[in-house]
Parts: C-alpha cells; sequence; structure tokens
C-alpha cells in the first residue's frame, strides 16, 4: 500500500510540475494581402453571419444549428452554434469595434471541452485596393490543456485552419 501511494504522489507532482512549467497563455495569428479596399474587406468580415462562406469550420458541419442575436457587425451583436464533434458547441459575442480597422470578439467553446478565447481581426490598408488582414486568437490554457500543449501547442492545432479560412476569404472577396 505504500508503494501504491508513492507511485500515485509521484504521478500527480509530474504532472503538476509539467503544468508549472507549460505556457498559459496564447496568441496566434495569421495575415493576408486581399486585393479589395479596407472597407470592403472590414465591412465583409465584421459580419458573423458571413462567417461561414470563409471560416473552415462551418464546412465540417453544414448542418450545424447557427442562431444570431442583435445587429449583425455591432457591438453585442452575437451568435450561437451547435453541430457534430469536428464543430462542437459556443457561442461568440462582438466586444469590441475599432471601426475600419479593427474588431474583437469573446468565444465561448462549450463542447468537446470548455474554453474562453478573444478573436482578433484587423485590417490595414496597403495601398488603393490592397489591404493586409490579420486574423488572430488569444487566451488563457486551462489545466489539463497545458500539459497537451507542450506537446502540440496551439500554433500546430490552428495553423492549417487559420490558413485555409485567410485564403477561403481572399478567394471570396476577391471575385
Amino acid at each position: 500500500m505504500t508503494l501504491f501511494f508513492y507511485i500515485i504522489i509521484a504521478i500527480i507532482t509530474f504532472f503538476a510540475f509539467l503544468h508549472a512549467w507549460a505556457k498559459k497563455e496564447y496568441d496566434f495569428s495569421r495575415t493576408v494581402v486581399v486585393n479589395r479596399s479596407r472597407e470592403e474587406v472590414y465591412s465583409f468580415v465584421r459580419q458573423l453571419r458571413k462567417q461561414p462562406l470563409w471560416m473552415p469550420w462551418f464546412n465540417r458541419d453544414p448542418d450545424a444549428n447557427l442562431k444570431y442575436k442583435g445587429i449583425d457587425g455591432k457591438l453585442d451583436a452575437a451568435f450561437y452554434w451547435k453541430g457534430n464533434g469536428k464543430v462542437g458547441e459556443g457561442y461568440q459575442k462582438i466586444v469590441k469595434i475599432r471601426q475600419g480597422k479593427v474588431i474583437e470578439t469573446k468565444i465561448i467553446f462549450i463542447k468537446p471541452f470548455k474554453l474562453n478565447a478573444l478573436t482578433y481581426i484587423g485590417v490595414k490598408e496597403i495601398e488603393a485596393e490592397k489591404t493586409k488582414m490579420v486574423w488572430g486568437v488569444r487566451g488563457h490554457i486551462p489545466f489539463p490543456l497545458t500539459i497537451i500543449g507542450i506537446f502540440y501547442s496551439v500554433d500546430k492545432l490552428l495553423a492549417r485552419d487559420f490558413e485555409e479560412g485567410l485564403k477561403n476569404l481572399k478567394t471570396v472577396l476577391e471575385k
């Protein structure tokens, strides 16, 4: 029984050490240049109802239940989604707008795991009809995801989806 007790204490200590050592915050982003004016790009990306046209997660469950609230593209506009295991369930709300420049949303994931995040989209005119857009997410990583993050980072988890989403956005806006 004593050996069992020591093994349990060792395992708990090991996981506590990994958690203490792991990154607990993340800030991940990707950038794209779109051949459209800053106003056109910003007007499009701020609308929650247009996200299914470019964000890759919506392609994984075309039958996902989406419910919108508020005036789309304005402060406090929100939407709820519930889909299959690849899409999960959550809620997104616009929490900050700097007209024509930045939009921030708070996302609360309910399933497959509970997690809060802040997404941001910033647009900057490079020249007439050419806009640089940054799409990112930042937040706190809760235990036990901190330990998983040591071996599989947020960058690895999101990179392909963000790059696909920005490619989709560029295609949609440049048609």
